[in-house]
Order: C-alpha cells, then sequence, then structure tokens
C-alpha cells in the first residue's frame, strides 16, 4: 500500500471509530500533558474521571508545583508507577522557574524536562500547538504495522518512524485530528484483531499485577501515605495484605527491597524510626 492510500484509509477508519474523550475537548497545554503522561501503560477508561479529578485538584502548572508530595500521590492513587506523579511535579516545578509557568512548544524544550520524552512531547505539540512530529506509542505503532507490514514479525521502530514522520501533516494542517485517527483506528484493530503491535520488535508483555513486587511497592505506599509507619508496621500490614489474597507472607528481607526502592525513587524517607513520605 502507498502512502497516500494509507492516509486516506486511516482518516476514514479514524471518522468510522472516533473516541469522544474529555482530553480531546481542551487545547490547555497542561491538561493535554497531564493526559498524555496518564495514558502511559494505564487503560483509557481507568484515566477518564481520575483526569478530571486531578486538574479540579491541580488546575494549572503552578498549583501542581507548589502542592505538597504526599498530596500529589494521594490523587495519583490506582494509576500506577508512583514515580510518574513524582516527575509530574518535579516538570511542574522546573516549568515554573524557567520557563514562566509556560509549558514550552519547542520540541527540545520538552524532552529536557523530567519524565517528558519523545512521545509525550510529539502528543503535547500535536495535541495543544498543531505541530507535526514523530508520535509513536502502542496504537500508532499497531496502524502501521498492520498496514505496512502485514506478514512481517519483529517490525522495529526505526522502520515505523520515518513512515511517521512523512504521513503525518504540516503544522496547522489538522496534526492533531490525524493522531487521533490513528489512535482510535489502532484501539479499534486491537480490539478485533490479535494485537498487531506484538509484531513490533519493541513489544513486551507487562508483568502481571496482582502479587507481583509493583503491587506490593503500591501497598507500602499507601500505609505510608495514611501515616508515617516503623517497618514493623509495615511488614504487619503487608503481611496481613498478602494473607487476605491467600498469599504467603513477606520475607522481611523483601520489604527491605521494597522500602529502599520508594527511597531510591524519592518517595519516602526515613525519619528516626519511621517512614514518611519523601
Amino acid at each position: 500500500m502507498d502512502l497516500s492510500a494509507f492516509t486516506a484509509l486511516v482518516r476514514e477508519q479514524g471518522r468510522l471509530h472516533y473516541r469522544s474523550l474529555p482530553w480531546r475537548d481542551t487545547g490547555d497545554p497542561y491538561a493535554i500533558w497531564i493526559s498524555e503522561v496518564m495514558l502511559q501503560q494505564t487503560q483509557v477508561s481507568r484515566v477518564e474521571g481520575r483526569w478530571e479529578e486531578w486538574l479540579k485538584r491541580f488546575p494549572s502548572v503552578g498549583a501542581l508545583a507548589d502542592a505538597q508530595l504526599n498530596e500529589v500521590l494521594v490523587v495519583w492513587q490506582g494509576m500506577g508507577y508512583n514515580s510518574r506523579a513524582k516527575r509530574l511535579q518535579e516538570c511542574a516545578q522546573i516549568i515554573c522557574q524557567e520557563h514562566g509557568g509556560i509549558i514550552p512548544r519547542d520540541y527540545d524544550a520538552l524532552v529536557a524536562l523530567p519524565g517528558i520524552g519523545p512521545a509525550t512531547a510529539a502528543g503535547i505539540r500535536a495535541f495543544a500547538f498543531d505541530e507535526p512530529g514523530v508520535y509513536l506509542e502502542t496504537n500508532v505503532r499497531s496502524v502501521f504495522i498492520h498496514e505496512l507490514f502485514p506478514e512481517r514479525e519483529q517490525v522495529a521502530d526505526s522502520e515505523l518512524i520515518p513512515l511517521v514522520r512523512q504521513t503525518c501533516p504540516p503544522a496547522g494542517q489538522d496534526v492533531r485530528g490525524w493522531y487521533y485517527a490513528l489512535l482510535d483506528y489502532g484501539a479499534h484493530l486491537k480490539k478485533t484483531l490479535p494485537n498487531p503491535s506484538r509484531r513490533s520488535k519493541h513489544h513486551s508483555r507487562q508483568s502481571e499485577f496482582q502479587g507481583s513486587s509493583r503491587q506490593k511497592r503500591s501497598f507500602v505506599l499507601r500505609c505510608v501515605l495514611e501515616s508515617p509507619k516503623t517497618s514493623l508496621q509495615l511488614q504487619e500490614a503487608l503481611d496481613a495484605f498478602e494473607l487476605a489474597a491467600g498469599r504467603p507472607r513477606v520475607a522481611p528481607a523483601e520489604l527491605s527491597r521494597i522500602l529502599d526502592k520508594l527511597e531510591e525513587e524519592g518517595l519516602i524517607q526515613q525519619k528516626e524510626d519511621r517512614w514518611l513520605v519523601g
């Protein structure tokens, strides 16, 4: 399939499968940035509602920058990967210090900020500013692989990136609509076919959350958010949580590793004999 036929097909499929999502009704770069970070490794259905809750509590870059970390983490609970929330606040603080509280439009300035990688920067530029760029995430990847590499396995992003760049419209010519079409067609493909992005060279299956170290870390952080606790109190709470789920108690060495990881991520710290939010 040549690229002109491909773009026509994507636009048509995008119209057929368009999803009305709340973050598509705004041009506010801050609100769009929050949606992009929330949607990383998190289902759309889990983000709806939580995005609105976040913006109600932290309506601007300045409000997020000035908040207490424990408050930020409490609002983030249930979204997974709590370090993302901490990086959001760190990023907001830098934007206030270095950019006057205005999210930059320039790609290089965006990727220089903590927690904003190439795809997030491209998403902010496309959806907030209608600026072109290589926005390559799982649904976009699925469309390109399904339509342009129908018989291939192990398709590398290095093969897709030039195609994403070539098909993206110029600035001001509905870049956001183009990527909405790719996202919505990709979401449709993943519901109706074996996920085409599994044929990506970079595909990795997310590990099971139940019983995982990620779940234990999340539980420990929730306990600390409720109130500062000693290691012994956390051990007792975590053991009770695991036993209630039909799993064995957690070895003290594993809890120690969990606490070390949370401390390394800057989420908690130990003062005297108690752990509290960092």
